[in-house]
């Protein structure tokens, strides 16, 4: 499918003014949700261009790949379009842990009948080691990332940060 090809499909999408469209990530052999991330056009194309899910970061304001710094990426199986055409569900099969925090899926804690959150999940990787914020670990970067990152800290360190 060509990048032209997705533009009758992303017309008919309700995008926020600011240019997003919520994203639910469904494990698509077990039907568990894994986790919500924002997209922009630029991350619905590039999930359907690469077969794996990228997403916009609305913090950061700017594209990431899910799994892109710990390997844990997500395979599309599927994308669907709810009745509203305001959000889009995207079937995965998900390589390790879906949240950063660790676990398999970003709802790991529950309600309790007391009104407190508990954790309900065991956690599937060693967030700490994988992303770096244990002292004395560095996470594993994919062949390049080091050189973007690298300039990405020089740049932000001539910019003001709000």
């Amino acid at each position: 499918m060509s990048p032209a090809d997705l533009d009758p499909f992303l017309s008919q999408l309700k995008w926020t003014a600011d240019g997003l469209i919520p994203a639910i990530v469904q494990d698509a052999a077990t039907g568990d949700i894994l986790m919500m991330a924002w997209m922009d056009a630029a991350a619905v194309r590039q999930t359907l261009a690469t077969g794996q899910t990228h997403f916009y970061s609305r913090s950061r304001k700017s594209s990431w790949h899910k799994g892109g710094t710990s390997g844990h990426v997500q395979h599309v199986e599927s994308v669907r379009v709810d009745c509203d055409a305001d959000v889009l569900l995207v079937g995965v099969r998900q390589v390790g842990g879906a949240c950063h925090e660790g676990y398999r899926s970003c709802f790991f804690r529950r309600l309790d009948e007391r009104g407190r959150l508990e954790v309900v999940e065991e956690p599937v990787f060693e967030a700490g080691l994988v992303y770096g914020t244990v002292a004395g670990t560095t996470p594993p970067l994919p062949p390049g990332e080091g050189a973007r990152r690298a300039g990405e800290r020089s740049s932000a360190s001539r910019v003001k940060q709000p």
